[in-house]
């Protein structure tokens, strides 16, 4: 049986833009669509295939010309007229009710909200919204057009180009020119008061969540110049920050945005971390993107390293002790894991966050502190806007060391058992 992980995407063909016009009406859930695909083909294709979960499609063209298509469970197979190789471009035109898919990892995609939309697209949700090639390493730019009512904010992992009124109703033009994957687009629509902060930042919260939430993520700005300072400059032109005026089981990262549900705001900063971690992903998941899933620690344990940095930044916990906390939790845990190919069930394991970001306190100890944060930021800026792999992170730190590392990130990443302190 195919994994919902390697059922998604289609290696034949790269795609290069996406233009998405969206009409959602929020009360009936009703999205009609257009996707305008760019794309290229190393080689002739007779048919590829195309991620979209749900919807009725009204109809398919490859480069002006109607193509017979079909469709069996989430895959969108197109035939074109004739086999296209090089560039080309596909448009699909499609309407339903978009709704979320189920998987290891809970329900995620396009989702209503008690008052609006939220859209969780990692790690396969992005088909739930508009028909793509799914997969991580398929990182392009976008154009997304979205009318829907006038009441509602609608916020897009992108820059705003324009925002036109139109009766009851508002368009929002938003272009993320950066190139990205799938699993990091995002829209969400909701009543939200727009808060400008420092260092390009801005806050999207329900109007009775301000107050908390001025204070809350008040420290925000002051991560992004430590992490500017460690990783090289922010990857965006901003981040956004939306808080949905609904619980959410954990926040949720797109690319130049997070996403909080309305009980990580309490007014006394508990969840501090979280809002360390998404900001960490910005570089280290958004900016740099795992060519595929199993190199997941790559995005998570920099994430939670970046955590355990920035609280020794703030007078918390410093780094030795969050290692020794954390490394003391694993050590209750079953040791049945290697991280650098978690599997489809334990992608988001607590174990590959927490073991990742052990690995690179362990490569920390290793070579030093000098060493260490210059393999950081180089490896953040010699792949900027790119993907990676384990592979590559450890051919990079091997460089910057001088010597090899193989047996240090085997220890830590390949087998199971803990490494002896």
């Amino acid at each position: 049986m195919k994994s919902a992980l390697n059922s998604h995407g289609d290696d034949g063909y790269q795609v290069t833009q996406y233009d998405l016009e969206l009409d959602y009406k929020i009360v009936p859930n009703r999205l009609s669509a257009r996707a305008r695909i760019a794309a290229a083909a190393a080689r002739p294709l007779s048919k590829f295939g195309l991620d979209l979960s749900g919807f009725k499609v009204a109809g398919v063209h490859v480069d002006g010309r109607a193509a017979r298509f079909s469709r069996s469970g989430n895959k969108l197979t197109v035939k074109p007229a004739k086999p296209v190789v090089g560039r080309f471009k596909v448009e699909v035109r499609y309407a339903g009710n978009p709704k979320p898919v189920d998987g290891h990892w809970g329900d995620i995609g396009w989702d209503e909200l008690t008052d609006g939309v939220l859209v969780a697209s990692q790690p396969i949700g992005a088909p739930t919204w508009f028909p793509c090639n799914d997969r991580p390493a398929d990182k392009a730019s976008y154009r997304v057009t979205v009318t829907t009512s006038s009441a509602y904010a609608v916020l897009v992992t992108g820059d705003l180009v324009s925002r036109r009124v139109g009766g009851s109703t508002t368009t929002w033009v938003y272009e993320r020119r950066e190139p990205t994957s799938t699993y990091l687009m995002s829209v969400q629509i909701g009543r939200y008061e727009d808060l400008a902060m420092p260092e390009s930042q801005r806050l999207a919260v329900p109007r009775s969540l301000v107050p908390a939430a001025r204070y809350d993520f008040g420290r925000q700005p002051e991560m992004a110049v430590l992490f500017s300072r460690l990783f090289g400059p922010y990857p965006f032109g901003e981040y956004v920050v939306v808080v949905a005026d609904d619980e959410l089981e954990d926040p949720i990262e797109a690319q130049g945005m997070a996403i909080f549900g309305r009980n990580h705001v309490d007014g006394r900063r508990t969840y501090q971390r979280l809002v360390a971690h998404e900001l960490a992903h910005q570089w280290f998941g958004n900016s740099l993107t795992i060519a595929d899933w199993p190199h997941i620690w790559l995005n998570e344990g920099f994430a939670t390293y970046a955590e355990w940095l920035w609280s020794e930044e703030c007078g918390g916990p410093p780094v030795a002790a969050l290692a020794a906390q954390w490394r003391a939790r694993l050590e209750s845990l079953p040791e049945d894991l290697a991280i650098a190919d978690p599997g489809e069930a334990h992608l988001f394991d607590e174990r590959v966050y927490k073991r990742g970001a052990l690995t690179l306190h362990a490569l920390r100890g290793e070579v030093g502190d000098p060493v260490f944060f210059a393999v950081l930021r180089s490896w953040a800026e010699a792949h900027r806007h790119a993907t990676v792999t384990t592979e590559q992170f450890i051919a990079h730190a091997e460089a910057h060391a001088g010597r090899s590392l193989r047996d240090l990130f085997a220890a830590w990443l390949e087998r199971p058992a803990l490494p002896r302190p």
